[in-house]
């Protein structure tokens, strides 16, 4: 079986694919006891569904039974049937009331939990990310496991969503279910008190989900590959589980806060909006409100991710750009360093300070270390906002040089538009640091 994930042919929408796809792989888990097995066999499904002259009333059931049978199938080829009877003739008896003679009847139950708390209604995503968010992976693994398991993506589309090698992704992946099937023999859900230990994972993990939908995909051309949107999606059930945690709140807040000012963002040739250029007035006011009544909630904790939410809204509460107050957000993204030194925020920060008080060479400096010495994502953040810095200041060939040399490596393309305008001007006119967006 090969990266079969996705809809194509019999008219399986990527909004279907979208919302049966966690659904199949959950219930095949608990099937075959293995995150490899479920998820190949749950793209078997989907790859025979689209071969199908029509959808499926039932996607999901279909494809469960379908996957099932395949699981089956395999089992009885690979080793001797005197050996494996008593196995396969548990593994047909089928826990949703489905006729494995028919792949297209019935419909699926919730797999059981057993004692792990989960109850009946718990949505299959939130499942799917406490696998794929075991403190067995790497971060890498994690999300990489994760926008497979949960969101379905095809391999090439995590790599280029991840800014990596195709091949460098397959191989994440194949570690990673490796990794799972030799530290967890047996699949089983996590239980209340794995949850409760896996939560900061399960938000950092979701973090990065989003963070690399909202960077690369400024304007999703679907369901499938919206992640940004899939992972604010996972963390309303996450509040619904933990209302009173205020990171989870935090993170939802800097979701929904993102989200609403995604129209606009890209012009109409393509190209990026500098944040201080883009019409707010086009922004989604009422997801805008609910982030604010989150990030209000988190603002009793000083932690990542109630502080991301106050600069988030921050940036969103005035209606004009100019209206920010950097200085309170200069103070923000210093405490935010101090609970999360991550080269983002060292930028993020530069940033804030050369609104509210203006560069030196110090500042200048410090991003220039970053460009030449930090992890990619975070020079390339470096370079942008030392080509907006002089670009404001003035210092137009500086900055078309610096945009020049971001025009020729690897950028989404909407930035991608915007450098290459900016390196090609004459002259300098209004300013924005692109990243904000």
């Amino acid at each position: 079986m090969g990266d079969g994930a996705g809809p194509s042919g019999s008219g399986i929408t990527p909004e279907a694919f979208v919302a049966a796809w966690p659904s199949v792989v959950r219930a095949l888990l608990t099937i075959t006891g293995s995150a490899d097995d479920a998820e190949e066999f749950a793209a078997e499904a989907f790859a025979r569904a689209a071969e199908q002259s029509e959808p499926p009333v039932s996607l999901c059931a279909w494809c469960v039974a379908a996957g099932r049978r395949a699981w089956i199938d395999t089992v009885r080829r690979r080793v001797v049937a005197e050996r494996v009877t008593e196995q396969i003739a548990r593994s047909a008896v089928d826990p949703g009331g489905v006729d494995l003679t028919d792949p297209g009847s019935g419909g699926v139950d919730d797999a059981d939990p057993g004692d792990a708390g989960w109850g009946p209604g718990i949505d299959d995503r939130i499942a799917l990310m406490f696998v794929a968010c075991d403190d067995e992976l790497t971060e890498g693994a994690r999300l990489v496991l994760a926008l497979r398991l949960v969101c379905g993506l095809r391999t090439a589309d995590i790599a280029r969503l991840l800014g990596i090698e195709p091949a460098t992704a397959a191989a994440r992946l194949t570690r990673a279910k490796r990794t799972l099937a030799s530290a967890r023999p047996g699949f089983r859900l996590a239980d209340r008190s794995q949850r409760r230990l896996r939560l900061p994972t399960v938000l950092d993990c979701l973090s990065l989900m989003f963070t690399h939908g909202h960077r690369v995909d400024f304007v999703p051309r679907d369901a499938l590959t919206d992640t940004a949107s899939a992972a604010l999606g996972i963390v309303d059930d996450l509040v619904g589980m933990y209302p009173d945690d205020t990171e989870v709140r935090g993170l939802r807040a800097v979701m929904r806060l993102g989200l609403a000012r995604r129209a606009g963002r890209v012009d109409d040739g393509g190209a990026a909006v500098p944040a201080c250029e883009v019409d707010r007035t086009r922004w989604d006011r009422r997801m805008v409100a609910a982030g604010l009544d989150d990030a209000s909630r988190a603002a009793t904790a000083p932690g990542r991710f109630a502080l991301e939410a106050a600069i988030a809204g921050l940036h969103c509460s005035p209606a004009e750009f100019d209206r920010i107050d950097w200085a309170a957000m200069v103070t923000l993204y210093r405490a935010l360093e101090a609970v999360w030194p991550s080269p983002a925020v060292v930028v993020a920060r530069a940033v804030a300070v050369s609104y509210a008080t203006g560069t030196d060479a110090m500042l200048e400096s410090e991003l220039t270390d970053i460009v030449e010495s930090g992890p990619a994502y975070a020079a390339r953040d470096a370079a942008l906002a030392l080509a907006d810095i002089e670009w404001r200041d003035g210092r137009t060939a500086d900055a078309r040089q610096r945009y020049h040399d971001l025009a020729e490596s690897t950028l989404p393309d909407p930035v991608l538009r915007f450098c290459r305008r900016r390196s090609g001007s004459a002259r300098g006119e209004g300013r924005g640091v692109t990243r904000s967006a």
